[in-house]
């Protein structure tokens, strides 16, 4: 019997700043794009007929967050991957495959008892894909997700143009999905509503593995470890993808304003067109946040509590969970409305980060933190 000796998790002080500053701020985005698919007991989440402020509100969320937010942890989690296996050596596959099916479990977990919008287990089944067909390839395989990024940008951009140019005026407006685990009349209810709308819901998104993919090749060059030495990749990747997730969804994001007035048709075409460039807001964010983090320490007193959240991030979004359950659901608290899911979507989010900065003065990882390193990191023999 032979042992492959596995090193454990990184310690404290071998992480880089840049990806947990950027975990622990944009679980504020994730914060306030899951609040209002509760608050309206449906996707995407917005007030279909807004008045006043909530005109400003619908169109910041459509601009900045749906569509945009994920994006930024799929990348982050393909860099993972990379630093993963970096460090595991001939023990990063079955390190890995350990804790991508852990992902599974936990996914599978989170959906039964608190949201069907679960990303966990695809990352899980994403994390297994990449694990056994991409991270041992070369740099000149890798440089194709470049190409691939190219396409569907010269994709999106013709797309957008035929959408302006179809577009008809009409007085349609925003219609929110109903997922019937959110308006379920009991807890009871809701698992088995939650149940039937977990795998399709897993499914739709598995096509976030181009965005995995090029947090990979990002992490493949250390962009993130060495932000200073990548200022102008990071400089034009914020501008460049920040730019195309705004005036893409530019147009869907008036609609819901209630400032443009088209039909039902141009309201679905321009709902695709803002999905697809949502897209770009992961890199984009990702890149803003890198150059951020060439500015400030692991130390400075206002970034500290969120690099915190960030080394936390797996027990924060549960904990978001937990709290929309506990908010929005009919048979708890049952609030619902546009301002109520941005005062608790900030409110939950500055809790998580308080508790997390508790946590690391007290030297305590987090509790899902904790379970999966204990998973992925048993010894293998």
């Amino acid at each position: 019997m032979t042992t492959t000796q596995i090193k454990g998790p990184v310690t404290r002080s071998e992480r880089a700043l840049a990806p947990d500053l950027t975990r622990g701020a944009m679980l504020l985005f994730i914060a306030l794009a899951n609040a209002a698919n509760f608050a309206f007991r449906g996707q995407p989440g917005l007030d279909p007929t807004p008045y006043g402020l909530e005109r400003v509100v619908n169109f910041g969320m459509s601009a900045l967050i749906d569509s945009r937010a994920y994006p930024v942890f799929a990348i982050m989690f393909g860099y993972g991957l990379v630093q993963i296996w970096r460090r595991q050596g001939d023990a990063a596959r079955r390190v890995l495959l350990r804790r991508n099916t852990a992902l599974i479990v936990f996914g599978l977990a989170h959906a039964t008892l608190l949201y069907f919008g679960d990303f966990l287990g695809a990352y899980g089944i994403v994390g297994v894909l990449c694990t056994l067909l991409l991270l041992k390839r070369g740099d000149k395989f890798h440089r194709l997700i470049l190409w691939l990024w190219g396409l569907q940008t010269l994709y999106a951009v013709l797309l957008a143009v035929f959408t302006l140019s179809t577009a008809s005026a009409g007085d349609a407006t925003l219609v929110n999905t109903p997922n019937p685990s959110l308006s379920a009349s009991s807890y009871a209810a809701s698992i088995a509503d939650r149940l039937a709308e977990w795998p399709l819901h897993t499914a739709t998104v598995l096509g976030f593995v181009i965005i995995v993919w090029l947090g990979i090749w990002a992490a493949r060059h250390r962009i993130l470890e060495n932000p200073a030495q990548h200022r102008t990749l990071l400089r034009r990747t914020a501008i460049g993808g920040l730019s195309l997730s705004i005036l893409g969804g530019l147009p869907y994001a008036l609609i819901s304003a209630g400032w443009l007035h088209v039909d039902a048709a141009t309201v679905d075409a321009m709902s695709f067109v803002h999905a697809l460039t949502g897209e770009y807001g992961g890199p984009g964010y990702v890149a803003l946040f890198g150059l951020l983090a060439t500015r400030i320490t692991a130390g400075n007193r206002l970034a500290a509590p969120v690099v915190a959240l960030g080394q936390r991030s797996l027990s924060g979004y549960l904990f978001q969970s937990v709290a929309w359950v506990a908010l929005f659901s009919p048979w708890a608290l049952g609030l619902e409305g546009t301002y109520t899911a941005v005062v608790a979507a900030v409110a939950v989010w500055l809790i998580s980060v308080t508790v997390a900065q508790r946590m690391s003065a007290a030297g305590y990882r987090g509790p899902a933190e904790t379970l999966l390193r204990r998973i992925t990191y048993r010894t293998a023999r």
